[in-house]
């Protein structure tokens, strides 16, 4: 089927949740309102819809292929990026200074979106090319920038992070890829990296390698790590391209899904010693390397809202197409299209409130973000990190596991025909399952959320979240019926938080394993809330859209109206939740070892 980005979605949540205009009042940003960010979008999703998505579906069935060192990619892979970067779109949230339009991520995320939607395989090129520039401007000395930043951001040259080895998964004190310092500066990497994704591609003349490996006489442990740039070929003085490096891929991977996206084991020094260049100093590789993970961990989110909206709309073209059955209520004296049917509104309505709750909460995550990086008042650019911080877990741990659920039931409406790989359901539950995996899996989110970000301030942060919507509640509470149902059930569930919250401050370092039981459901209810949050702020500006006479009613109501089913059908998960976690915590433990 064919995919339409969600372009008045977005533009919705960028005007009234992440205030476009409150984004371009900062510094840098001052083109950057709601005309920009319209334009934007509309080309984002024609250059998507027309180019990139009609690959996707043929990619999945003939993927990515690996000979000798070399991957050839899917077929058109190779000219819709050279089209995705001659439209400079690699570099559109990322600073003018080194070719970039520096546009606010509140802009730039929302066109991920479209990306990841139109060609989940295809996306993850410049997903890991973003992560790699992040890196380098906030870590990387003048030469290295003056070296790789202006052709990164460009896309001619690509990025990767290389932190797995077959020993050394999310256990990154275990890494043995080591570094030996050279005469002149650089230094010479060996080892084997696996979980490369793009690590190997024939779309870009150079790939920039950014690998963590340890420098001999190095602490053991995390302190221990350095960060380095491997290029797949040597950069000559004047910028042009020298010899072939070190570094070599050696396999790649056949995958459940995003079949399409070369996954690559990459060797470093068979041949003598890949050249290497210090990014910052020795033994803080590690901290570098959050920086392009954080960036990574929140674009992965934003491809899990991605695969949930694409498969809502093959579902509900499917369920309006389908005639199977009469409805329930008479309503059709013959078989009907199955969208006539209760459940399958249930299904797909389900789809939709999550998809739309994770959208309006990453965006309004990225909005904090930009205020985070570019607000002139240091005390609100404090606050808008902390806030954004907190957000990342959950846009990546709850965006990640909503599109399993959304997935899913994408199949579920499909029925039988979903398990048919023909229909094309079935691949986007085969690529949603990675985006719990990679970049951390849910359990490290969730350990984030718990360790650094709930028992480190003793809930703090989190509180200071729970005011703010129970600011909401009461502008809802004033409100029409339906505000008052959201009202009611968002009560509920910042009730829940707020005691699971107290919970793991609690019981952290008292009893560690009573609090990280409940890790992933606690991050899953935290999520769950926000999303439900963002919902109830959505209802509140489509009801004074409406009261105003709205010229675009149908959307407004089908905006109050998801509002409305995401509290009823899923913020009223939130109490079980907080009941598993406060009440269910000896019970996850509670059966030994050898009884497994």
């Amino acid at each position: 089927m064919s995919y339409k980005a969600p372009v008045k979605d977005m533009l919705f949540n960028i005007e009234h949740l992440a205030r476009i205009d409150q984004v371009a009042q900062m510094p840098g940003f001052e083109d950057a309102g709601l005309e920009t960010a319209q334009a934007v979008l509309e080309e984002c999703a024609r250059f998507n819809e027309e180019v990139v998505a009609p690959l996707n579906f043929e990619a999945d069935k003939a993927p990515s292929s690996h000979s000798g060192t070399s991957v050839t990619t899917s077929k058109g892979f190779k000219e819709a990026y050279k089209q995705y970067t001659e439209g400079g779109w690699q570099g559109l949230q990322h600073p003018a200074d080194f070719g970039g339009q520096g546009l606010p991520k509140t802009i730039g995320s929302a066109c991920g979106e479209i990306l990841n939607s139109a060609n989940l395989s295809f996306a993850l090129c410049p997903l890991l090319t973003d992560g790699a520039i992040e890196a380098l401007l906030t870590a990387g000395g003048d030469e290295l920038k003056a070296t790789y930043l202006e052709k990164l951001i460009s896309g001619e040259w690509t990025g990767t992070m290389n932190l797995t080895e077959p020993q050394a998964g999310s256990d990154l004190a275990a890494v043995r890829s080591r570094a030996e310092p050279q005469p002149d500066g650089t230094y010479k990497v060996f080892g084997t990296k696996i979980f490369i994704t793009y690590g190997e591609h024939d779309m870009a003349d150079n790939i920039v390698h950014l690998v963590l490996a340890r420098v001999q006489g190095a602490p053991e442990g995390v302190k221990g790590i350095s960060l380095f740039v491997v290029p797949k070929f040597m950069v000559n003085q004047d910028g042009s391209l020298g010899d072939r490096n070190d570094v070599y891929c050696v396999s790649i991977e056949h995958k459940m899904g995003i079949k399409a996206s070369p996954t690559a084991v990459l060797q470093y020094g068979d041949h003598g010693g890949a050249i290497g260049y210090l990014v910052g100093e020795e033994n803080r590789g590690l901290e570098y390397m959050f920086i392009m993970m954080n960036a990574a961990r929140y674009a992965v989110g934003v491809q899990g809202i991605a695969i949930a909206e694409r498969a809502y709309q093959k579902a509900v073209q499917y369920a309006q197409e389908r005639v199977q059955s009469r409805p329930v209520d008479g309503s059709v004296k013959g078989a009907a299209t199955i969208i006539h049917h209760p459940d399958v509104r249930r299904m797909l309505m389900t789809m939709r409130a999550l998809t739309e709750g994770c959208r309006a909460m990453s965006s309004v995550a990225a909005a904090a973000y930009d205020a985070a990086h570019h607000h002139p008042d240091a005390e609100v650019r404090k606050q808008n990190q902390t806030f954004y911080e907190f957000m990342v877990p959950l846009v990546k741990g709850y965006s990640t596991e909503m599109s399993l659920e959304a997935t899913d039931l994408g199949v579920q409406v499909h029925g039988g025909m979903g398990f048919i790989e023909e229909t094309g359901a079935a691949q986007y539950y085969r690529d949603a399952k990675i985006l719990t995996i990679y970049e951390g899996t849910s359990a490290i989110q969730a350990n984030d959320l718990v360790g650094r970000k709930t028992a480190r301030d003793g809930g703090q942060t989190a509180k200071a979240i729970a005011a703010q919507i129970e600011a909401t509640e009461k502008e809802l509470a004033a409100g029409s019926a339906d505000a008052q149902a959201v009202a009611r059930r968002l009560k509920a569930a910042r009730q829940a938080f707020i005691d699971v919250v107290d919970f793991i401050a609690a019981q952290a370092k008292a009893d560690p394993n009573a609090a990280y039981a409940g890790s992933v459901p606690y991050m899953l209810l935290a999520g769950n809330l926000v999303a439900g949050w963002q919902l109830g702020r959505a209802l509140l500006v489509a009801e004074k859209a409406l009261a105003g006479g709205s010229n675009d009613a149908g959307f407004m109501k089908a905006k109050i109206a998801t509002a409305r089913f995401y509290a009823d059908h899923i913020l009223t998960r939130a109490p079980g939740t907080r009941d598993a976690i406060v009440e269910g915590a000896d019970s996850v433990m509670a059966l030994p070892m050898d009884a497994f």
